[in-house]
């Protein structure tokens, strides 16, 4: 007897990508959400491009039926802690998270069992069983203000990530109980070759993310959150920029800034290392697919969305 090999169907791509994407939306009556660290592609397609905050925002207030998330699985779940009733899709469902796959719950929860009287703040950058087990979400643009208005005597954990938290405590003067979470993208940034750029560079100025090592952060003209840092870029008279995060920050950035040298800076080895691996997952091809086969689509049960969705909402409240 024999068998013939099924060969898998190639998907039929349209040679117009981002009219047959722009075409779906109507359909489907969906919104795109991108982070700045997604292809410059996927950043031209999208209703709205910004940080962890600016994201969760625009996921919280929506009126579309349908959210494509072009970011990661942490990012996706965020919306649909926020809205449990829409769908929300994720152009490749492989899309996770260096730093949030580095807080395990199980690990966590016994980590936090350690210290009962503690507050737990997490970063955003975490996965909704974190989100659960937390007393409220933060993110790299409003950390700081969210431990400043926690009263001092209240001792605190941060997590998952030990930079962001790091430079938390040096901003605040608050001591705080660490999770040894990291970013593996900023981590791989190198000291030595940046202070070569400075040296080529004299008249740059490096601005970098407080996910990067306290190494790093030291030789820093200005230390702040994506969007902060696209910011500062358009609003500094300096013409020359070492930029200290993912690399897909440097699109936006040109657009705005067509008159500066924007410098990406230099990972340890001689490779793409400041190219997050689980954002580049995403391509446009992977979005137009999922809108329209509508999958891979993220789902959480009620109880953690109702669970997770308590501390996202204190972060909101208190970030005003």
């Amino acid at each position: 007897m024999f068998t013939t090999a099924v060969r898998p169907v190639t998907p039929v791509i349209p040679e117009d990508l981002f009219g047959a994407i722009a075409a779906l939306k109507g359909d489907l009556n969906a919104i795109i959400l991108a982070h700045y660290y997604q292809e410059g592609d996927i950043q031209d397609c999208a209703d709205y491009i910004g940080d962890s905050l600016g994201l969760a925002r625009q996921a919280a207030e929506t009126k579309a039926e349908v959210i494509v998330f072009a970011g990661v699985h942490f990012m996706a779940e965020t919306a649909k802690i926020l809205n449990p009733d829409k769908q929300v899709l994720l152009p490749d469902l492989d899309a996770g998270c260096s730093l949030a796959d580095s807080c395990p719950p199980d690990q966590f929860a016994a980590f936090k069992a350690q210290y009962p009287d503690h507050l737990v703040i997490s970063y955003i950058n975490c996965s909704a069983a974190i989100k659960t087990m937390s007393d409220i979400i933060c993110t790299s643009s409003n950390a700081v203000k969210i431990v400043e208005q926690i009263p001092a005597d209240q001792p605190l954990i941060f997590a998952p990530d030990r930079n962001l938290g790091r430079y938390v405590m040096e901003q605040t003067g608050r001591e705080m109980v660490l999770w040894q979470g990291s970013c593996i993208v900023h981590e791989t940034f190198s000291e030595k070759k940046i202070v070569q750029l400075q040296v080529e560079h004299p008249e740059a100025l490096l601005i970098a993310h407080p996910e990067c090592e306290p190494q790093v952060l030291r030789h820093a003209d200005y230390i702040g959150s994506t969007t902060a840092l696209l910011n500062y870029a358009q609003q500094t008279e300096a013409k020359t920029l070492i930029v200290a995060t993912e690399s897909g920050i440097l699109h936006q950035m040109q657009k705005t800034c067509p008159d500066k040298l924007l410098i990406p800076a230099p990972p340890l080895q001689n490779c793409a290392c400041n190219e997050c691996p689980h954002m580049r997952l995403n391509t446009l091809e992977k979005l137009y697919l999922a809108m329209k086969h509508r999958q891979p689509e993220i789902t959480l049960p009620l109880a953690t969305c109702e669970a997770a969705l308590r501390p996202i909402e204190r972060m909101l409240e208190m970030s005003r």
